[in-house]
């Protein structure tokens, strides 16, 4: 009963640990570094990379700034 308890446990943690985003890094040509919460997406028709920041809030750049974006 135990070992059914434990092995129940361990899985529901396994996929609540999947189901969170992962984190991204934004390196700017100018040097700067945003962290982001989630992979960003490039909208390719107007060439803008969205994101949400660390804070939560929604954001776009211009993917001409972008040197790379890496996850974290």
């Amino acid at each position: 009963m135990k070992n059914s308890f434990k092995l129940v446990s361990a899985i529901a943690l396994v996929f609540t640990l999947a189901g969170c985003a992962s984190d991204y890094v934004i390196a700017t040509k100018d040097g700067n570094m945003i962290l982001t919460n989630g992979k960003p997406e490039l909208d390719k028709s107007t060439g803008l990379l969205s994101y949400e920041d660390a804070q939560g809030n929604e954001r776009q750049i211009n993917n001409d700034q972008v040197t790379q974006v890496m996850k974290r």
